[in-house]
């Protein structure tokens, strides 16, 4: 563990891990999808998989400042909403990283690629799921369809902000902008908790951390400016084609 979160990073891997947290930065404020553009850019610097993911999640919180920063305009009067989806944002994501910490190395391996496919396929078919979430008698409350997202983005993350979008969007009738800026910091509240578990117990690789994070913050403070003029969906089939063909080399690694 020690010689993870204190192995050297060279100038390229330096360079791939700052270049990949702008994109996942704005990605993760567009679209929900930051895990999977900088857990990839952690694998490609050399990090282990377990390592990898709880950077991740720690390097991650920039960017819910960096989306905070960038959405002021669409926060405005949304506190106690926050607050109260933020509470099961907190103790979701407790219990992901709990799950997380307690999971085997080589299980964890083996378990990442379905989870990336998980991801992917919700990018794929978003709108058909958001259809059957919204027929009568299966959707959650929204407190627990955010609970159980949180555990999944605690423990892992790659496309928990795809679910929470579309819970959140079936659940409000306003811009779209709006939902993607609360989306952003319900989830930072998720990651928070698991980073603070990650940071005591867990092999955090502290230096990739700090340059995905930079990268994070930036990317994620001009995201919120493009969502509102952008539209994303050649974004999301483009990371989706992505991330199955990295669950696909993954799957065969393992």
């Amino acid at each position: 563990m020690g010689n993870v979160r204190s192995r050297p990073v060279n100038t390229g891997q330096a360079t791939l891990l700052f270049l990949g947290g702008i994109g996942s930065g704005l990605t993760g404020s567009m679209a929900g999808l930051a895990s999977l553009v900088s857990y990839p850019a952690l694998l490609a610097a050399g990090i282990p998989p377990i390592a990898a993911n709880v950077t991740n999640t720690v390097a991650l919180l920039s960017s819910a400042a960096g989306s905070a920063a960038g959405s002021r305009r669409e926060l405005r009067g949304q506190g106690r909403r926050i607050l109260r989806h933020g509470v099961a944002g907190v103790a979701g994501g407790t219990a992901g990283a709990l799950l997380l910490m307690s999971t085997p190395s080589d299980a964890f391996e083996r378990i990442v690629p379905g989870l990336i496919v998980l991801g992917a396929l919700a990018l794929l078919f978003r709108e058909p799921l958001r259809a059957w979430y919204a027929r009568p008698g299966r959707r959650p409350p929204l407190g627990v369809a955010v609970f159980l997202i949180a555990i999944y983005g605690g423990y892992f993350g790659a496309a928990a902000g795809v679910l929470l979008l579309a819970a959140m969007s079936l659940a409000a009738a306003e811009p779209l902008a709006v939902t993607n800026a609360v989306k952003s910091i319900v989830l930072g509240f998720s990651n928070v908790a698991a980073a603070v578990l990650y940071a005591l117990f867990a092999p955090v690789h502290w230096t990739a951390a700090a340059l995905l994070a930079a990268g994070c913050l930036i990317g994620s403070w001009i995201g919120p400016a493009l969502v509102r003029r952008t539209p994303e969906k050649p974004l999301r089939v483009a990371i989706a084609i992505a991330a199955l063909t990295l669950a696909g080399f993954l799957w065969h690694t393992a």
